[in-house]
C-alpha cells in the first residue's frame, strides 16, 4: 500500500538500529568506543608485563623506582624469605623522598628502600646498598654486572614493578651479554602502588605508567640497541 504524500514512513525498529536522536547517537558512540578501548587497553598493559623465572640466585636486586620503592622491596622481601636468594641489592637513584619528622629530612629513597627491608625482616647483613648515583635502568644495569663480576656473584634475580619488567629485562640482557652470570626477572603482581591490566586507563597513576613505559621503550630502543 503505497503511503499519503506528505506522510512520514515509520522507522524500522530493530535490534541494530541506528537512534535517529543526536545525543543518542553520541552516546551509542561513546559506548563503542569503551567497548574497543577496554581490550586494547588491557592487552597494551599486560604486553609490557615479562618475566624470566630463576628458580635460585646468589643475589636479588631491587631496581630503584622512586614513588614504586615500597611494593619492590616487599616483593623482594618475599623472594628472599622464599629462598630464592641469599642477599638483596637496593640501588641509589639519588631521589629524596617526602620530609620525615623522626629524621627532620627528606630521607633518599634508597633509605627508605633499606628501612622498608628491616620492616620485613630482612637481617642488616643481607642488605647490600650500592651508594653510586644511578641515573636509570641502564646504569643500573651495568652496576649489577660491575658488581657481580667483583663478587663473584654468578646469578641474579632482578625485582621491578610490573609494566616495567619488559624494558628492564630487555636493557639488563644488553648490559650482560657475554658474560657467564645468569639473569632472572620476577615483577611485582599488580594491585598494590601498580594498578591492574584491566583498569590502569581508569587511574592518573596508570596513565603516567603505561603510555610513558612505551614511549621509554623507544627512547632506549633508539639509544642503548
Amino acid at each position: 500500500m503505497i503511503a499519503p504524500l506528505g506522510s512520514a514512513t515509520p522507522a524500522k525498529s530493530g535490534l541494530f538500529s541506528w537512534p535517529s536522536n543526536r545525543r543518542s547517537r553520541l552516546a551509542a558512540i561513546a559506548a563503542l568506543c569503551l567497548v574497543a578501548w577496554v581490550p586494547i587497553a588491557w592487552g597494551a598493559a599486560r604486553l609490557l608485563i615479562v618475566n624470566q623465572p630463576l628458580a635460585h640466585a646468589d643475589a636479588i636486586a631491587v631496581l630503584s623506582g622512586a614513588a614504586a620503592y615500597k611494593e619492590r622491596t616487599r616483593y623482594a622481601a618475599e623472594l628472599f624469605k622464599g629462598g630464592y636468594g641469599q642477599r638483596i641489592i637496593v640501588t641509589n637513584d639519588n631521589y629524596r623522598g617526602g620530609y620525615s619528622p623522626a629524621e627532620d629530612r627528606n630521607p633518599y629513597y634508597y633509605e627508605l628502600e633499606v628501612a622498608e627491608l628491616r620492616r620485613a625482616g630482612i637481617p642488616e647483613d643481607k642488605i647490600v646498598v650500592m651508594l653510586e648515583p644511578v641515573g636509570g635502568t641502564s646504569d643500573e644495569a651495568v652496576l649489577f654486572r660491575r658488581y657481580a663480576e667483583t663478587e663473584g656473584v654468578r646469578s641474579i634475580l632482578v625485582v621491578t614493578s610490573a609494566y616495567h619488567s619488559r624494558r628492564a629485562l630487555w636493557t639488563l640482557r644488553k648490559a650482560f651479554e657475554g658474560s657467564n652470570i645468569a639473569i632472572g626477572l620476577e615483577p611485582v603482581p599488580t594491585g598494590s602502588q601498580t594498578p591492574s591490566p584491566i583498569s590502569w586507563w581508569l587511574r592518573v597513576r596508570g596513565w603516567r605508567t603505561v603510555p610513558v613505559e612505551y614511549v621509554k621503550i623507544v627512547y632506549y630502543w633508539l639509544q642503548f640497541r
